[in-house]
């Protein structure tokens, strides 16, 4: 009798319906296999009125997750990519990373409201995020702008900003497609303006390390491509120590058969931002990552990173 495979998840709306949708890809690869969902609420679904970067972080979104599949009460979890961190726990692994879906950030304008785009709003206007790399980048692209924390998943958030008097906020265009409210979209965001967090826009497969078996099932939702372009991001978050209390973005993908890193790293107001591009071959994913790191760094990085963390001992956790 086939073992029955239980697919390790979230409960937000958004986690709900990435892990179905792994489960019906898997379920096509593997006809005659029960596939089974478990929900189960981490520390970040739990608190929601604080903002990301004061609660800390190292697996705040996994770590519940994690403990499950250590205890074999899942064979698998569904993570986006973003949410885990660049070192898995000893004894597991990320066994794929499924296809990306749209990487860039949108800008959702209140209903009662007449903004075509962000260059547009007026000044002082108001925009909610959760995200001190939103935050960042929007300082930086508009430094008249009032930010306002934002937490909760994403239909929470849009109901937050219809019952407000702000003039917007900003999330990610991959999860409004899958939870099919990009109606809502006023303005995607070019990723010139703001680099998104590394993975988004990709789910992240993790398993237990010694679990051939469910590998080898897992490896065939893998996509190469994305895997390849993550694999840098996360290669440059991990030189760079970065996290949910640092403002780091990155976009690597493949471009004409050529893997193309993008990175930023910014100061909490905005007034710093320093940007990087390196280019070469997939194969070299990770050491790719690395130079660009060490440019950053070199180019005011370093600076930055350390007035954000107060001395140079502190390690900011990733999240």
């Amino acid at each position: 009798m086939h073992r029955v495979l239980i697919v390790g998840s979230r409960g937000s709306d958004l986690a709900l319906r990435q892990s179905n949708w792994v489960k019906l890809e898997l379920e096509r690869q593997l006809p005659n296999r029960e596939i089974r969902l478990e929900i189960i609420k981490t520390r970040g679904d739990k608190i929601l009125d604080t903002p990301l970067s004061k609660i800390g972080g190292k697996g705040l979104f996994t770590k519940e997750i994690d403990l499950a599949l250590y205890e074999k009460r899942i064979d698998l979890a569904v993570h986006s990519l973003k949410d885990i961190p660049t070192q898995t726990p000893e004894g597991l692994t990320i066994g794929a990373i499924t296809k990306r879906e749209d990487v860039q950030d949108v800008f959702i304008k209140h209903p009662e409201k007449n903004h075509a785009s962000l260059a547009s709003l007026s000044r002082g206007a108001v925009i909610a995020t959760g995200s001190l790399r939103r935050k960042c980048q929007l300082l930086h692209f508009r430094s008249d702008l009032v930010i306002e924390n934002l937490r909760g998943n994403v239909p929470s958030r849009i109901q937050k900003l219809d019952a407000s008097d702000w003039d917007g906020i900003v999330l990610a265009k991959a999860g409004l497609d899958r939870l099919e409210r990009s109606d809502r979209i006023t303005e995607v965001l070019s990723t010139d303006i703001i680099l998104p967090p590394v993975g988004q826009g990709a789910l992240g497969l993790e398993i237990r390390s010694d679990d051939d078996e469910v590998f080898e099932y897992v490896s065939r939702v893998n996509d190469a491509e994305t895997e390849i372009g993550t694999r840098a991001e996360r290669a440059l978050l991990h030189h760079l120590q970065g996290g949910c209390q640092v403002p780091i973005g990155a976009y690597g993908r493949i471009v004409n058969d050529v893997l193309r890193l993008d990175a930023m790293v910014g100061s909490l107001d905005g007034t710093h931002v320093i940007r990087g591009t390196v280019q070469g071959k997939s194969e070299e994913a990770e050491s790719m990552a690395v130079k660009l790191a060490e440019t950053l760094l070199q180019s005011g990085g370093e600076k930055i990173l350390k007035e954000i963390r107060g001395t140079e001992a502190i390690e900011i956790p990733y999240a």
